[in-house]
């Protein structure tokens, strides 16, 4: 296993941060990762996993070893007339799974098309979009604990998931290594085009299928998003709050068209996009940094020469406004390195 000294991540992060890594290897199996993480070199120095570098914001040049998988296997593992499970390898481009389960006909994470990144860190992350989060599809998440090098392999219970959450981001945050993740998708199911403004876009096609359904999306996310190869991003940048109803009626006693949507009885989700929309800070920024003019919830990198604490001022006089107008505190989603 090549180990790799002084590496630049400027292509391996989505906002295009110029920094480096101590050291940094990418194992292709397991055993490669275990021999990378018992090499006497970087045994006692710091070790991030990084994945397709979409949802991370490094502050400073990272003083250890980036071990980035790349693991790239897709195999069907039990067929049954009604499902698949399939196992996905963790170095996976998480939108060329998408797409490869679409080609198949295998429904379930469709809704989920063109989310960057890859297929390991989809359940750190419980990545979701449109009224789909990826632990209504997985079976099981496996890895190696990088204390004792040993194999792990949990069931969807056992990772806690929540939104935009899971015991890999809590627990066992920087405790373990994902080498893959097995998916139940399904032979037939229901397309889910109630969400956002899905059935709109899908007037343009003759009928609904699971290929019009991705087309759809992949419309909405590039109208909306930023290509990160442009003006660099990690795409949503803030989680979307979950609040209490009577903050959420307040709110709509004053914005009666704002966008909010149910979550069980208690609560309501507020998109964070609107709200810092309503803060005045679309199209607005620092020299460097700047939240894109088209969503709200995106802040990029717009001269390609911002850094990390650069983008991180400007998300804190966000915060500020958010919690100063509708005493919301909104949460990054990105992971700050």
């Amino acid at each position: 296993m090549i180990i790799q000294d002084n590496y630049s991540l400027k292509e391996l992060n989505t906002f295009h941060f110029d920094v480096k890594s101590d050291f940094f290897c990418t194992p292709k199996n397991e055993e490669e990762i275990i021999e990378a993480l018992s090499n006497p070199l970087v045994k006692d120095i710091p070790l991030l996993v990084l994945g397709g570098g979409s949802n991370v914001l490094f502050k400073t040049d990272f003083k250890g070893l980036i071990l980035k998988p790349n693991i790239q296997t897709v195999q069907i593992i039990e067929e049954s007339n009604s499902h698949v499970i399939v196992e996905c390898g963790a170095g996976v481009d998480w939108d060329y799974f998408v797409e490869w389960s679409v080609n198949q006909g295998y429904y379930g994470i469709e809704n989920l098309s063109l989310i960057p990144g890859n297929v390991g860190a989809s359940p750190v992350q419980n990545i979701g979009a449109y009224g789909v989060e990826v632990k209504d599809v997985i079976l099981q998440v496996n890895g190696i604990f990088l204390d004792t090098l040993e194999p792990f392999s949990f069931k969807n219970e056992e990772c806690q998931f929540d939104y935009r959450n899971s015991i890999f981001k809590n627990t066992l945050k920087d405790k373990t290594i994902i080498t893959s993740v097995t998916f139940e998708l399904q032979k037939q199911g229901e397309l889910k085009a109630d969400y956002g403004n899905i059935k709109e876009e899908l007037q343009k096609y003759d009928e609904i299928n699971l290929s019009t359904i991705r087309k759809a999306i992949i419309a909405i996310r590039e109208s909306k998003l930023p290509d990160h190869q442009v003006f660099g991003n990690c795409g949503s940048f803030f989680k979307n709050p979950v609040v209490e109803n009577d903050i959420a009626n307040r709110i709509l006693d004053q914005y009666p068209n704002a966008p909010h949507y149910k979550v069980g009885d208690s609560y309501t989700k507020i998109p964070a996009g609107w709200l810092i929309e309503q803060c005045n800070w679309k199209g607005k920024g620092t020299e460097n940094a700047q939240v894109h003019q088209q969503q709200a919830l995106v802040i990029i990198n717009k001269t390609g020469r911002a850094t990390g604490k650069e983008v991180l001022l400007l998300a804190e006089m966000i915060q500020h406004s958010v919690m100063e107008k509708f005493n919301i505190q909104i949460e990054k989603e990105v992971n700050v390195i």
